[in-house]
């Protein structure tokens, strides 16, 4: 019997673009504005974009770091801690004449040291992510109710909280969301194009091989975690300067949505794939899927239950279509997928 023609090259490529994850977040974003379109005549509007874009900015910075530890097979639930004892300590400094010019690159050494701890404990004691940055978020968040305590802190000067809400000279554009592309740009080349990202893969997807092949797992993870209390120590810098208050619990409940935009991102909660882009993607998903929700009046629980929903299927949904894939190529008689059928670093729906 004739073997079947395989699909020329044209009709494979435009298969495989139509696979990858970041198409279907494109889909979804392009559905949820149509969706907002239709909730509310305001949603369209420059300004409720400006809005919008700047209300998650401070969950956006930290996706970022977030997506390459998750990657790396582990996870930081400490950020949104390390955020609040940010603001605490930036408005302690303030509040006792420090300059800011001072007072914010110690606030990010600050950060920088809770992320070496929680990558020593992870990396060179060998205990799980999980439980560790689980003790740091209830270590971090206490750290900062002493040095704030219940105070708040709110006279900062018009120069800093520009920063927060102000906008690039002439346009609408926040300048957080200026920050945030700037990382994503950069975080975007070291993971899909230099050396590091390579072994941020290879970790993810076989610590042991990833070792044996020559990776420092140790130093890697450590500067992982590293760069992760750095984003959110700047990202508590960020979040006070938008409030124009500097609070310990500032950045409360903001892990939640953190996990959830990385995963939606289409990063594998084992690790081992994902992507900067994807991850962008659904920022901006769950940017305008929350602002509409607003618009419409919903309220904040239901909101909360979208927001679950959505870590929920950005989970299932790639489970199912994989264990789909299996069984159909054990139907045609166990042949294995090409090796090259999903491109390095991506994520595909089979």
């Amino acid at each position: 019997m004739t073997a079947p023609l395989a699909p020329p090259n044209g009709e494979r490529r435009w298969a495989r673009l139509l696979a990858r994850w970041e198409t279907l977040l494109v889909i979804a974003l392009v559905g949820l504005i149509v969706l907002g379109t239709y909730l509310s005549p305001f949603f369209l509007t420059p300004g409720n974009f400006s809005n919008l874009i700047a209300a998650l900015m401070e969950v956006a910075i930290m996706a970022l770091p977030m997506t390459l530890i998750i990657v790396a097979g582990e996870i930081d639930l400490s950020v949104e801690s390390m955020a609040g004892l940010a603001s605490a300590i930036l408005g302690f400094l303030w509040a006792a004449g420090v300059p800011l010019w001072i007072g914010i690159p110690l606030v990010l050494i600050v950060g920088a040291l809770g992320g070496l701890m929680n990558g020593l404990l992870v990396a060179r004691g060998g205990l799980p992510s999980l439980v560790v940055t689980l003790g740091t978020l209830a270590l971090f968040r206490g750290l900062a109710l002493i040095v704030l305590g219940p105070r708040g802190i709110s006279d900062f000067p018009p120069e800093f909280t520009e920063l927060g809400f102000g906008h690039v000279p002439g346009t609408l554009v926040p300048w957080p969301f200026v920050i945030f592309l700037g990382l994503a740009l950069l975080l975007g080349i070291v993971l899909h194009r230099t050396w590091i990202g390579r072994q941020v893969y290879a970790i993810g997807k076989n610590t042991g091989a990833a070792r044996f092949s020559g990776v420092r797992v140790t130093r890697v993870k450590v500067s992982l975690f590293v760069l992760s209390g750095l984003i959110a120590a700047l990202a508590g810098i960020i979040l006070t300067s938008r409030l124009s208050s500097a609070r310990a619990d500032a950045g409360s409940g903001m892990t939640l949505t953190v996990v959830t935009v990385v995963l939606l991102g289409g990063v594998n909660i084992f690790g081992g794939s994902g992507t900067i882009p994807g991850v962008v993607l659904a920022v901006l998903a769950v940017a305008v899927m929350q602002n509409a929700l607003r618009l419409a009046h919903v309220t904040v629980e239901v909101q909360s239950i979208a927001l679950g929903l959505l870590l929920i299927l950005s989970v299932v949904i790639p489970t199912f279509a994989h264990q789909a894939k299996s069984a159909i190529d054990r139907v045609r008689g166990g042949r294995p997928p090409p090796a090259d059928s999903v491109p390095h670093g991506e994520r595909a729906l089979s």
